[in-house]
């Protein structure tokens, strides 16, 4: 049985018009607002790529947050889509990067 308190980390394309939109940064504000470690980067196919550590209801949020529609929290872009997360244990990033 999977320990509730330890650290998740889950991973996760988002796809849309969300490159050269601020999505990043949104993305990295929110998750440090949530306390969350990890990253967002562009990939060559135009999504981007979002790996987020921490609790995992924090986690969820953000999730929920990237995948909302309409956004309550002003993301921008446009997400038309969002891959179910890859789930694994936390490996220990540390503050939330924009790559």
């Amino acid at each position: 049985m999977e320990d509730p308190a330890a650290d998740v980390r889950a991973t996760v394309f988002v796809r849309g018009r969300v490159q050269g939109v601020g999505f990043r940064w949104w993305t990295r504000a929110r998750a440090l607002e949530l306390g969350l470690s990890g990253w967002a980067r562009n990939t060559a196919d135009r999504r981007v790529e979002v790996v987020a550590e921490g609790r995992r209801e924090a986690v969820e949020r953000l999730l929920g947050l990237l995948r909302e529609e309409v956004s309550t929290a002003g993301r921008p872009g446009v997400v038309t889509a969002v891959s179910s997360p890859l789930w694994g244990r936390a490996r220990g990033e540390r503050g939330f990067l924009e790559r």
